[in-house]
């Protein structure tokens, strides 16, 4: 799932960046940016599954909460650091002709690394409490989270914004940035942060000691609930009938919320049936490798698309020449992963640190 969200991020990013002329106003880019409204979600729901699989296995090891609480907590400020780090970068890049509050930005990774300190918070609460409630509360309490900022979404980014707050605070809660109005092109903790809490159900669901059992059953059953979810998101959106004066799709709405978490459930059905039956049965899985270094493909992709080493001149292809340049970038993104993954870097330099040592006189 990982490595998909990548493939859709490219294809996103490099039509985006380098398509131009009648090629920009076709419906050939509006499927791609459509395409490109999985990845961020994909990726949010996909760091909530993965901490509960690390809880899960810090409970297993009798860790105490307070202890679980910080060790993932200090993860998701790594995160949080790693995507600072990047504006960083980008900026010094950019340098001569980037405004100095692109340092902060809200992107992807700063709100992962906030979901997940948030999600550390929540989880030390719950591992509290009595073990009996605790495997229910740790599905239910993530899901009624995911609601709560679904619903809050629409009024804070209108009625309810935050003025009183510096920009780039409030920027965290609806992505307004210094421009005065919430941009589309940011990702605050509303609603995204919901991605998150809803993976994290989806994960603790997924590794309890009955699903461990009935894998296929539970992805089976996420397919099917992510299947009514949709449904039920294309009816609300089709009705008359809206919780708020102020409706706005793509971005605040509750509905395109529940039709994204629809879409991640049944995702991660077709994923497993790939990986179980499927082409990466056969060997190399491309996806999965790319999966594994998803964070390395992504900070390294931009500055050969976006920045000022891109492949191909910005806003001028053709789409042949656009899908030209995205091949190029899946198969220098796939050998930098491969580099990564197959290469012990640590064993080469202690070697040649051996070499070194033995040339040098006593």
């Amino acid at each position: 799932m990982r490595g998909l969200a990548c493939v859709l991020m490219f294809q996103t990013h490099c039509y985006d960046a380098w398509l131009g002329g009648d090629a920009r106003n076709g419906r050939f880019l509006k499927a791609s940016q459509l395409l490109g409204t999985l990845p961020a979600p994909l990726f949010l729901f996909l760091a909530g599954i993965s901490f509960a699989l690390v809880t899960e296995k810090l409970i297993r090891k009798n860790l105490n909460p307070a202890e679980i609480t910080r060790k993932m907590a200090l993860h998701g400020a790594e995160i949080f650091a790693f995507g600072l780090l990047f504006r960083l970068q980008e900026f010094l890049i950019a340098w001569g002709w980037a405004p100095w509050s692109d340092l902060l930005r809200v992107d992807v990774l700063n709100i992962i690394g906030l979901s997940m300190i948030l999600m550390a918070l929540t989880c030390g609460v719950i591992l509290s409490v009595s073990h009996n409630v605790r495997s229910s509360m740790l599905v239910s309490v993530p899901i009624a989270i995911a609601t709560l900022i679904a619903l809050l979404t629409p009024p804070l980014y209108t009625t309810w914004r935050p003025f009183w707050l510096p920009w780039w605070l409030e920027s965290y809660i609806d992505g307004c940035h210094d421009l005065g109005a919430p941009q589309p092109w940011l990702f605050p903790m509303f609603p995204w942060a919901a991605f998150a809490f809803a993976g994290l159900a989806a994960g603790f669901i997924l590794f309890s000691d009955l699903a461990r059992n009935r894998v296929l059953q539970t992805l089976a059953l996420f397919a099917t609930i992510g299947t009514a979810a949709i449904l039920a998101a294309y009816v609300f959106d089709h009705s008359s009938f809206h919780l708020y004066s102020t409706y706005d799709y793509w971005h605040t709405s509750p509905n395109f919320l529940m039709m994204r978490i629809g879409l991640l459930l049944v995702i991660s059905f077709v994923s497993y049936a790939w990986c179980r039956w499927g082409f990466a049965t056969l060997g190399f899985s491309p996806l999965i490798q790319l999966g594994q270094t998803s964070l390395l493909v992504y900070w390294v992709h931009i500055e050969f698309v976006y920045g000022r080493f891109s492949l191909l001149p910005k806003r001028s292809q053709s789409i042949a020449m656009a899908s030209r340049g995205l091949l190029e970038i899946v198969l220098f993104m796939l050998i930098l992963s491969l580099l990564r993954t197959r290469i012990d870097w640590k064993r080469i330099t202690w070697k040649n640190w051996k070499k070194i040592a033995r040339t040098q006189p006593a």
